[in-house]
């Protein structure tokens, strides 16, 4: 196969499968006596894993993936996968969480307390949350800024400390953000829910975020095959079957 024959048949650019190769998300590639590459159905096969990786996890996690299987690290490469999947379960509970709050909210009566989410661990310092969220403490800054954020400040030093609330928004707050959703509306949000305001364009951005968990766990199921796929070269008729990549 020539490199174009790869390119094809996922609407991509040449050069973008030579940029894979480089990068080590494809084995490397025999050449011709003139410097041409010749590319096999390995090759093909790796590069529908890639891209099925980077549909489910982000081209980050899928080029972890491809370059520490073909370093013979496997162990690397399905812990990269296991952190995906963990992140995606952390979204599945966030997600039911604000759920059951809007609707606690919905189903309020006048004149009794405002529902809440339930409450997150905390309380954290800046750094500490940061890294729970896997964001950088200058974003939860941002989020601060935004009006999504309220933290107290510890005496002396004024250092910002995140109770169980501050946390649970943070949390929220991620999810939003990972769907798109800009700051603006993300604050709206926020304050939607501490206050037992209007839930209908809550309801409606959660359910578009649950219908992106879905795509994305249909989507690792993919990828997941794919890899598989791989990673198990065909077998001969009568011959036993190969499970790994030497």
């Amino acid at each position: 196969m020539r490199p174009a024959d790869l390119a094809r048949e996922h609407g991509i650019s040449t050069q973008a499968v030579r940029n894979y190769e480089r990068d080590g998300f494809l084995p490397p590639a025999e050449r011709t006596p003139t410097g041409y590459r010749i590319y096999a159905e390995p090759h093909a096969a790796a590069l529908r894993a890639f891209l099925a990786l980077v549909a489910a996890f982000g081209h980050a996690t899928a080029g972890l993936v491809m370059t520490a299987v073909h370093a013979d690290r496997p162990d690397e490469a399905f812990t990269a996968l296991d952190r995906g999947h963990a992140q995606l379960l952390r979204d599945r509970e966030t997600l039911a969480a604000v759920r059951r709050a809007v609707d606690h909210l919905t189903a309020e009566r006048p004149g009794e307390p405002a529902a809440v989410l339930p409450t997150s661990p905390g309380p954290f310092g800046i750094g500490d949350l940061a890294h729970r969220l896997a964001v950088t403490p200058a974003t939860l800054r941002a989020w601060e800024a935004a009006g999504i954020l309220a933290p107290a400040r510890e005496r002396p030093g004024g250092h910002r400390c995140y109770g169980p609330e501050d946390t649970r928004d943070a949390e929220l707050a991620h999810l939003l953000r990972r769907g798109g959703y800009p700051l603006e509306q993300i604050a709206a949000v926020v304050r939607q829910v501490r206050t037992a305001g209007g839930t209908a364009g809550l309801a409606e951005a959660l359910d578009g975020w649950q219908r992106r968990l879905t795509a994305r766990g249909r989507a690792m199921l993919t990828a997941a095959a794919r890899l598989d796929a791989y990673l198990s070269p065909p077998v001969p008729d009568g011959a036993p079957a190969i499970v790994n990549r030497p």
